[in-house]
């Protein structure tokens, strides 16, 4: 009787109220969209608002996205299609094989990004069955490794968001975690610039408005402290905000690294392996079909990035969509490295209401500068190209602020593609609909920063939704096995380690002092090198000056003394050479 009292009295009013807010609120926005964008419709789908039609602008669809996401549903379903434009299909391995049949992890994780593998760490200081499966060839393939490598501080994150808040706690950890991981990490500062007075004016409420809310260590420099800090900073600079905690690292390395520990403590990674499709039995779902096998998994984390939405609707939880935000940078020699001690970049008026943080230039961990990057909408979620126009922009716009950087020292460019939602939020929550998935998604920047403290959230929900009685793991430890970086040796050091192994005494790659034993280290890693990229992600040979013109051969010979039989530049399809090499091709004087 009390409880169907409570029904009557409580939950019905509430269900009723709900109900007339949502109408009204859908109502609002099609009056709305009428008038601003007349080919747009709107309806409900659950608690979400999805929008259907025609436009012939890309960035005219993503605005009517984001119009909707103001409207206050729980995500928007963007189903709008560009006209004349048929999206490609994902890009997938061609391995078929049968290594995951009847494989019943107690997690399943979709992605092997940053996040996807500190989740997998994370994951295994638990006793359980842990799966991490990607479709690319290495970990880190997509935007974990298309990114300038900051650990922002958390200013350019809005008030009251859940970026913000993961962006700070994330950016705390990262001092023990590359200590454990053994990855360089260095906190040389960022600093956010001004040219006018006007703008610092109303910088320095504005920015001390974040500092407050999210407990962020700042201080404000005049002209004077500025020359002081960064002597070769342009004039135009009058003053700026500096912010300690910024950290650098290199953001492939420390995804490798993460993989690399999750395995040492029990995970399972499976690379080249596509979801295809899912299977639900009773609100869970029971089949995760791959390219390699059938799973069946207790739970499944999403977090797969520009993916996220696709296979949340692969499981019946669709409920937001990802618009693709490119960006693309230029790198500089390791010559102009000193010319800059921290990250800077100039405020506009545009700042405050933007998505993004508008780029600028920083010094990276391995003593390159990074310019850039720019940020547009683009409808393609795996498109890296660079494009002259971007680039000319992004150094006309960047280049002046340092005294002694020029286009004469870029030696690289390249772009990476952002996962952004409209409503411009991470999603960190367990399915309202599948009782045993979890979303990572809509995971942009600053997702690396804030991958540490994701991770930490997800694992919560994890553990929540498998229930039961799940124990720690007393084997965990949480420092990796990491290699010898000959370049952080000292010389006895060096000498030392070259007796115990010749190898580490023939340099590969002069622009960056890379040994021969440290190329053979990466692809007997734990999460192995098998591609002239992922040998370079992990241990730089061809990110210098040269850009691989001498160390290449080397490096491609080496894999082959390794057993990988077809050498490619970055997996299937980017064959090398029709043949084998031969010893005399892969020589020093070859």
């Amino acid at each position: 009787m009390r409880s169907a009292l409570r029904l009557v009295f409580v939950y019905i009013p509430d269900i009723l109220k709900s109900v007339v807010f949502i109408t009204k609120e859908l109502r609002i926005l099609q009056r709305k969209l009428a008038n601003k964008f007349p080919n747009a419709e709107a309806s409900l789908f659950g608690d979400s608002v999805r929008l259907e039609g025609e436009m012939g602008d890309w960035d005219e669809i993503v605005s009517c996205g984001k119009l909707a996401a103001k409207a206050g549903f729980k995500g928007v379903i963007n189903d709008i299609k560009l006209k004349g434009f048929t999206p490609p299909p994902m890009r997938t391995p061609k391995l078929r094989d049968g290594a995951l049949e009847g494989a019943a992890p107690d997690v399943l994780i979709i992605g092997g990004g940053v996040v996807g593998c500190s989740i997998a760490r994370e994951l295994s200081r638990w006793k359980l069955k842990i799966l991490l499966v990607d479709k690319e060839d290495d970990l880190a393939m997509h935007a974990s490794s298309r990114n300038d490598g900051m650990i922002h501080p958390g200013i350019a994150s809005h008030i009251g968001t859940l970026r913000g808040e993961m962006n700070v706690r994330g950016n705390a950890m990262y001092d023990q975690i590359c200590k454990d991981l053994s990855i360089p990490f260095e906190r040389w500062s960022s600093a956010i610039l001004y040219n006018s007075k006007v703008l610092g004016f109303g910088a320095r409420f504005y920015l001390g408005a974040r500092q407050i809310a999210f407990g962020i260590p700042g201080k404000h420099l005049n002209r004077k402290r500025l020359e002081e800090a960064e002597p070769n900073l342009t004039e135009e600079a009058i003053g700026g905000f500096d912010y300690p905690t910024t950290g650098f690292l290199s953001p492939y390395k420390l995804t490798v690294a993460l993989g690399e520990n999750a395995i040492e403590n029990g995970a399972e990674i499976s690379l080249n392996t596509v979801v295809t499709g899912m299977e639900l039995q009773g609100g869970n779902i029971a089949v995760v079909h791959t390219n390699r096998g059938t799973v069946r998994p207790r739970a499944v984390v999403n977090a797969a990035g520009c993916f996220s939405d696709i296979v949340s609707d692969m499981a019946g939880d669709r409920f937001f969509s990802i618009h693709p935000r490119k960006g693309e940078c230029c790198i500089l020699d390791k010559d102009v490295g000193n010319l800059l001690q921290r990250s800077m970049g100039i405020i506009g008026l545009a700042a405050a209401t933007s998505a993004t943080k508008g780029g600028g230039v920083m010094r990276t961990i391995d003593g390159n500068v990074l310019v850039g990057p720019d940020a547009y909408e683009h409808p393609l979620r795996e498109d890296f190209s660079t494009h002259a126009e971007n680039l000319d922009a992004v150094m006309a716009k960047h280049l002046p602020l340092i005294k002694g950087f020029n286009r004469s020292q870029v030696i690289a460019y390249f772009a990476g593609v952002r996962a952004a939602t409209y409503e411009e939020e991470f999603i960190i929550e367990g399915s309202s609909r599948v009782h045993n998935l979890v979303h990572a998604a809509g995971i942009q920047s600053p997702g690396l920063a804030s991958a540490p403290a994701i991770a930490q959230e997800i694992v919560k929900i994890t553990l929540s939704r498998l229930g039961g009685k799940i124990v720690p793991n007393e084997k965990f430890n949480p420092v990796r096995q990491a290699s010898p970086v000959l370049a952080k040796l000292s010389f006895d050091e060096k000498q030392k380690l070259i007796k115990q192994n010749p190898e580490y005494g023939v340099v590969v790659c002069r622009c960056e002092a890379i040994s021969k034993g440290e190329i053979r280290d990466s692809i007997r890693s734990k999460v192995p090198a098998t591609s002239l990229d992922a040998v370079k992600r992990r241990t730089r040979p061809g990110m210098g000056r040269c850009q691989g013109g001498f160390c290449s051969p080397l490096v491609a010979k080496i894999l082959e003394e390794e057993g990988i039989s077809s050498v490619t530049k970055k997996g299937a399809g980017s064959e090398l050479f029709l043949g084998g090499l031969n010893s005399k091709e892969a020589s020093n004087d070859g």
